[in-house]
């Protein structure tokens, strides 16, 4: 008999809680004042948060943390985040929530199995969420994150009070969650291990197809394959069909496009990509609902947007609110986000780590670019697997960089065989650029960049690894050179 999620006051306990996804998940449950607690063996803002909220947090991964909840009901005492736990269900051994990351080789793991807790995936737990509310859930390889978030932002200027769960923090709500007192829920749906066919949402969006986990998936059919059945599962599905695969294979109920020509429900014309946003003339079925203006870069945003627009509508949403609500929407951290300036030197961090997604942010960087600016590309692949997939696309993602600067791969837990390096890339980007360096570490980096960097530049920190911790560090050096070569 399968399990199910116990949202009745049986503990929660999340097996790695600082990251993006499972954080997101037990802030919302510790919300609904539910026992929560978690481990994670590197402590962060986020994890902080979680326990001003009433989570417990423990800094090591050990099979006693399981025992929490029992302790505090033994010593009758009760949490200092007003979680009555001398109740009985507090007592019992708790719900443990994992991610993929998480193998049998991890002790609480282990020791779940052992005790007979029950243990879900954090799919399970959102897909438990998305079963109780009217939910939106945002999927696609590229631009889930933002996407999720002007809809939640959307709602929420609107009125409509969301519950959301993002993969990124966004200003508006303080993090990468809120819980709202609405019917809606607004989520993004991963599909990198293929637990996206477990959410059946009201609304589902999909962005776009392509093949973007090696690791998990052996070709682009496999992918399609997911994205199917996630699209059977939902109640109205809108799609982009600017990307053909979801044009052909996915045929959405309600579309939208960038081109009139398309024969979208949803499309602009008019456009005027600028440097401090975007501005198109939106149009519903052949009728000008108005003018969208954007804070965010780009045709890709211009896209998401979008679809965001075709949420609103299907909700019953006037234009008006909806163009009110995007128009100050500011977009979400690590997005093209502005991490500071110095000295002349703009500091931009991007989670971009697909050809896809660099191509788009470089495109966007040079809009934004002044006259004579160098656009400087600082990029640490992610993965093994998928520098060696896509190393042909990844060479030709760099056309938009005066320079580019390239690390060693973030191997984000996997094997190094020897098959491909981060000097491999820039060699393979190097056959159609310049002005290419391999710096392997982000010590090397650092050096290179305070030598290197001049007023003016455009300086993009691209990858979803920890590139981006080297940022505060550059900008420090530059403001004290002193200090930088003491």
């Amino acid at each position: 008999m399968k399990k199910t999620v116990d949202f009745g006051g049986r503990p929660f306990h999340f097996i790695g809680i600082g990251g993006i996804g499972m954080s997101a998940l037990a802030y919302v449950i510790a919300k609904r004042q539910l026992p929560v607690s978690g481990s994670d063996l590197r402590p962060n803002h986020i994890t902080h948060k979680l326990e001003t909220i009433g989570a417990h947090i423990f800094s090591k991964q050990e099979a006693s943390n399981l025992e929490f909840f029992q302790l505090q009901k033994n010593e009758n005492l009760e949490g200092s985040n007003n979680h009555d736990y001398s109740n009985q269900s507090s007592a019992q051994l708790p719900q443990v929530v994992c991610s993929t990351a998480i193998n049998t080789s991890n002790l609480e793991y282990r020791a779940a199995i052992e005790n007979g807790c029950p243990i879900f995936h954090r799919s399970d737990v959102l897909a438990a969420l998305i079963a109780e509310y009217e939910s939106i859930a945002v999927a696609g390889t590229h631009g889930k994150t933002t996407t999720s978030s002007m809809i939640g932002y959307m709602l929420l200027e609107a009125g409509l009070d969301p519950t959301i769960l993002v993969g990124g923090e966004v200003k508006a709500w303080e993090g990468n969650a809120r819980l709202g007192e609405s019917p809606y829920l607004v989520a993004e749906a991963d599909e990198s291990d293929g637990s996206l066919v477990k959410h059946a949402p009201y609304i589902g969006i999909i962005t776009n197809i392509e093949l973007d986990h090696p690791d998990h998936y052996d070709s682009l059919e496999q992918v399609i394959d997911i994205f199917q059945t996630f699209a059977q599962n939902c109640k109205v599905l809108v799609g982009s069909i600017d990307c053909e695969t979801v044009r052909d294979r996915i045929q959405p109920s309600v579309t939208y496009s960038l081109y009139p020509d398309k024969g979208a429900d949803y499309y602009v014309t008019d456009v005027d990509y600028r440097a401090d946003g975007s501005r198109a003339l939106v149009w519903e079925r052949g009728k000008a609902l108005g003018v969208l203006n954007l804070r965010l870069l780009s045709r890709h945003n211009l896209s998401n947007a979008l679809a965001a627009v075709a949420v609103g509508r299907i909700l019953g949403l006037e234009f008006g609110e909806i163009a009110k609500g995007l128009a100050t929407f500011e977009g979400a951290r690590r997005r093209f986000e502005f991490r500071g300036e110095v000295d002349g030197i703009t500091f931009i961090d991007d989670y971009a780590h697909h050809p896809s997604e660099i191509r788009a942010t470089l495109a966007a960087a040079r809009l934004q670019a002044r006259p004579g600016q160098r656009v400087v590309a600082i990029f640490q692949p992610h993965r093994y697997s998928r520098t060696l997939a896509f190393l042909d696309e990844f060479a030709l993602s760099f056309a938009h960089a005066d320079l580019t600067v390239i690390t060693d791969i973030y191997s984000a837990g996997e094997a190094n065989l020897g098959q491909i390096s981060g000097e491999d890339l820039a060699s393979e980007i190097g056959k159609y650029q310049e002005n290419v360096k391999y710096e392997p570490t982000l010590c090397s980096v650092c050096e290179y960049l305070l030598k290197t960097l001049r007023p003016g530049d455009l300086a993009l920190f691209l990858g979803a690894g920890n590139l981006n911790q080297v940022i505060p560090e550059i900008i420090a050096a530059i403001r004290q050179p002193a200090q930088a070569t003491s």
